[in-house]
């Protein structure tokens, strides 16, 4: 008790040195670093913090909660005050090992707003004299208000004080503005950028044409263009940050990306390529992710290492039937120099590094990426797309950074091989959810029913991971709250919602007919249906005068709000488009479902489970439908987009969910009965010869292993349908004959939505089975969807996929009561100390559990120590991952100790800084840097992360087993 009863005889030494000097500055660096230790929580922090209280109240407050803590944080308590007030008098300890320790703790840190607090001494320091930039930063970011910049700036404060309070108000506001401060103070450090390294003064022109180009990239980005922009609402006011993750796992990434690190160095594969790869699902944020970057940059907020940006949208170069030159397409499309022009793209050929391009929507380009056609000479003109394959490939301008966006559906390994890494974007997380939710509902109470209503429908909440289902959600919330509890299931039901909401939004006309809403506009349906089922054919998503005529669409018809004005770029003409190609595919779905002029094997068609490289094929299949006079040109040459496929299975998803027995009703003066349900047999039949098909792929197992079906995303994309029908016996049909012992669903893009669907099929299977989710985005919310087909699964597979401690509460209090369910592994996922009492307790209960792997997690000590206290009790368990984790010595001992008397465990793999072990009893062959200790059965071999002896004093020992394939 040394150091505990120091403090107290030194009391008043330790007062008078931090009070004396009438500064609350030593006492204030003192909290900095205990808080930084993890020795004070947050709210130890704020007791002691009291603002109007006298400085040598919270010194004592101070050294009270430090003497109750006890020994350990009364050592770290000296050793930061020696670091803050070296030469303090009659104020001291032996205690040597306080300041080491102390440097061990800061070394530790995962998001940013921990990092706040792990470094808050050293960014308290970095702020101090740039409280100004970082606040700027913070505003044009969204983050804080100027209430807040002046709440921060209060004049009775120091420097230091002021970056305590902006780091103290910037905790509260998350893990975004958190990133945005650690940002700027990392660009402050480094302010080394391409124009500054080369001492480069652009030409007086070229700075003009910069002002000219960024203003007018920042009137198109300020107010939000996706879905219309109907609402003219701020992007400042309503962009969400959605999730990014890179395609590829890279060691150096620790957190979520942010929006710079898409154009960055970080997880760059091939350093020789240019191109970046954005790629999600249609709906999932991309435009609106470009169009915040375009912002950011025409504001200076951030990629200032670019001095030009030319932004495009690869749907209006669909209009663009001219060939150009590489001149002509930067300046007639994005922004024409008023003068010089011959000079400015001269600077810019000289110095590609400096330039930017961004192409939103490669997927709905008219055709395919190719390499065939090179083109070199940035003055030779060629059809659009033969300019943007080349500056893609970089035989064009090497060296300027292109950013791409697409489906990822619609990328083949041609084109991935340019890139020099992909970022997926997988939506809205949790918390995105309520902050859209929230921005988009100035009226709070609003916004608190509508996050009520999403938290009691799980499926509901699953879709709006999707930002353009949210969005509907958000806007429709009228008619959300005055549906009943769980009636929105599918991504049909949200949209039948939207149109619901905008005919009766835009109408005038009061139903005084008696007819529903659905046949009171049925004409106006009838004629965007035929004009968007005529662009998904077409590959077309921007609409002539000309194109509405030939549909029948009149001024009544756009006046619904379902289309806005797009200029055609090449003749300059007025044009309409969707609000979002989901949309179009909507309303496509609506047309064959309740037209009388489709061709009768259009079904079949947009059913073809084809691959994308047939899918010209499939489309001109789909153009078939139509009678011969209303087919629309194709592109000269044969050429097709592997966009078509993506869209063809977006439309049969909603054919499936129109036609469901829950909607019939809606139809029921629409369209004849037989009719109706002519094309449910055929949507029916389309479904079940699909599943036969993959079914037939299964290859028979090698003798003495189980039956394994690897599904494809055509496989995903089926269940959605089937799911979309909500119709139980069409899943019993199609589950009665999947006979697999394993189902392997790997890197299927398989989010919320798709565990939603997965778990409504997978619940009718006959025969447990085992599933395999690994690399998905299937997060807490996806597990939680998955929970109704728990009892038909014998084993868990959810490696990389973004779960934390409350998913696995969920999945583990289901599946504790679920008789098959024997094994889980749920390596590289976001798991902590808190979820061990549930597997503790699954351990305890189930002695019929024989894997759990919860290797790369964020488990220590604690943890480990309470996973032992189920081992001890369990007499099943064959195999333990724990490696990757920071279980400690005592971690280790608390295990081994647990598993001394086990008579089943064959294989266990952990890892942490152990320098001890017990002795372990069974099967195995433990190697400690390289030395056999104890010689057991070789089943198995522990073995260190460390094969050179030579090391052993240098790293702690790392003891992982591995089981023998």
């Amino acid at each position: 008790m040394f150091v505990q009863e120091l403090v107290l005889r030194q009391r008043t030494e330790i007062l008078n040195a931090l009070c004396s000097s009438g500064s609350a500055e030593h006492l204030e660096q003192v909290l900095d670093i205990l808080l930084s230790q993890g020795e004070l929580t947050w709210e130890d922090y704020q007791n002691i913090q009291v603002s109007g209280r006298a400085l040598h109240c919270n010194a004592r407050k101070l050294l009270d909660l430090v003497y109750i803590k006890g020994e350990d944080t009364c050592g770290l308590f000296f050793a930061a005050f020696k670091r803050v007030l070296p030469d303090a008098k009659g104020v001291g300890t032996s205690s040597s090992g306080c300041s080491s320790t102390l440097e061990e703790k800061e070394e530790h840190q995962s998001t940013c707003t921990e990092t706040l607090l792990t470094q808050r001494p050293s960014l308290v320091e970095k702020l101090r004299g740039c409280i100004d930039g970082a606040l700027e930063d913070l505003v044009t970011s969204g983050h804080f208000t100027s209430a807040d910049c002046c709440e921060v700036q209060l004049p009775i404060h120091t420097p230091c004080q002021q970056a305590r309070r902006l780091l103290d108000h910037v905790r509260s506001k998350g893990e975004s503005a958190a990133k945005v401060v650690l940002q700027f103070i990392q660009h402050k450090q480094e302010p080394v950028s391409p124009l500054s390294q080369e001492k480069l003064t652009p030409p007086k022109e070229v700075l003009k044409y910069q002002k000219k180009l960024s203003s007018s990239i920042s009137a198109q980005s300020c107010f939000l263009s996706t879905y219309g922009g109907t609402s003219h609402m701020s992007l400042d006011d309503i962009y969400t940050d959605g999730q990014l993750e890179l395609a590829h796992n890279c060691v150096d990434v620790n957190g979520p990306l942010g929006l710079e690190d898409i154009v960055g160095a970080v997880g760059t594969v091939n350093k020789e390529a240019d191109t970046v790869l954005v790629s999600g699902e249609a709906g999932g944020g991309k435009s609106t992710l470009l169009q915040r970057l375009h912002l950011l940059w025409a504001r200076g907020a951030a990629l200032q290492d670019f001095l030009l940006l030319f932004p495009f949208s690869c749907r209006r170069l669909n209009s663009e039937q001219r060939e150009l030159s590489l001149q002509e397409l930067l300046f007639q499309h994005c922004c024409w120099p008023d003068r010089q022009q011959e000079e400015i793209f001269q600077f810019i050929l000289d110095h590609p590094h400096l330039i930017l391009f961004t192409f939103d929507g490669l997927d709905e380009l008219k055709q395919s990426f190719s390499d065939e056609h090179r083109l070199c000479c940035p003055t030779q003109r060629a059809p659009v797309h033969i300019l943007l394959f080349n500056l893609i490939q970089g035989s064009l301008m090497k060296g300027v950074r292109k950013v791409v966006t697409s489906r990822p559906e619609a990328v083949g390994p041609l084109f991935k091989k340019h890139l020099c890494k992909e970022v997926l974007l997988k939506g809205f997380s949790p918390s995105g959810i309520d902050c859209f939710v929230r921005k988009h509902h100035s009226d709070a109470h609003v916004a608190a029913k509508v996050l009520e209503s999403l938290r009691t429908n799980t499926a509901l909440l699953g879709l709006c991971h999707s930002p353009v289902l949210c969005w509907i959600v958000s806007q429709c919330h009228k008619e959300l709250l005055g549906c009943g509890e769980g009636s929105l299931q599918t991504i049909t039901d949200v949209y039948l919602m939207i149109l619901q909401h905008f005919f009766q939004h835009q109408s005038s006309l009061k139903n005084t007919t008696g007819l529903c809403w659905l046949q009171q506009h049925l004409q106006t349906v009838l004629h965007l249906g035929k004009l968007a089922f005529d662009g998904i054919g077409a590959t077309c998503y921007i609409f002539s005068g000309t194109d509405l005529e030939t549909c029948g669409v009149t001024e009544k018809d756009i006046c619904m709000g379902f289309l806005m004005q797009s200029k055609d770029i090449s003749t300059h003409a007025e044009g309409y488009e969707f609000l979002h190609l989901t949309m179009q595919c909507f309303f496509a779905a609506l047309y064959i479902v309740l037209s009388d002029n489709t061709d009768r094997s259009t079904i079949p068609k947009l059913f073809e489970t084809q691959k994308i490289k047939e899918a010209g094929q499939s489309s001109r299949c789909f153009i078939a439908c139509l009678p011969s006079t209303d087919q629309p040109q194709r592109p000269s040459g044969g050429e097709t987009t592997a966009a078509e496929t993506p869209n063809r299975q977006i439309t049969a998803t909603f054919v499936s969910g129109l036609l469901s027995q829950r909607h019939r009703n809606l139809w029921l003066h629409c369209c004849p009965s037989a009719v109706m349900e002519k094309r449910v047999r055929q949507v029916v039949k389309c479904l079940s010869k699909g599943m036969q098909k993959h079914f037939k792929s299964i290859p028979q197992p090698v003798e003495g292993e189980k039956k394994s079906m690897h599904a494809m995303p055509g496989f995903v994309w089926l269940i959605k349908c089937i799911y979309e029908m909500q119709e139980d016996r069409v899943a019993k049909d199609a589950m009665s004959k999947l006979e697999v012992d394993h189902l392997k669903l790997t890197y299927c893009n398989i989010g919320p939505v798709e565990c939603t669907a997965l778990a409504y099929v997978l619940q009718h299977l006959r025969n447990p089975v085992g599933l395999q989710l690994d690399n998905n985005s299937v997060g807490d919310v996806g597990v939680e969807q998955l929970l109704p087909c728990m009892h038909i699964c014998n084993s868990l597979y959810l490696r990389n996929n973004n779960i934390t401690d409350e998913g696995i509460r969920k999945l583990l209090a289901k599946t504790i009561q679920c008789e098959h369910f024997k094994k889980i592994a749920l390596f590289n996922n976001n798991l902590t100390d808190a979820c061990t009492q549930h597997f503790s307790r699954l351990l305890k209960i189930k002695q019929n559990f024989v894997s759990l792997r919860l290797g790369n997690n964020n488990l220590t000590e604690k943890g480990a120590k309470q996973l032992a206290e189920g081992l001890k009790c369990n007499h099943s368990l064959e195999y333990l991952g724990l490696w990757g984790n920071k279980i400690g010595d005592a971690g280790a001992e608390a295990l081994a100790t647990a598993l001394e008397n086990s008579k089943t465990l064959l294989g266990r793999q952990w890892s942490g800084e152990c320098r001890s072990m017990c002795p372990l009893q069974h099967h195995q062959e433990l190697y400690v840097t390289g030395r056999p200790v104890v010689d057991r059965e070789p089943h198995n071999q522990i073995r260190s992360g460390k094969s050179d002896s030579s090391d052993a004093t240098q790293h702690p020992c790392e003891i992982s087993v591995v089981e023998k394939q």
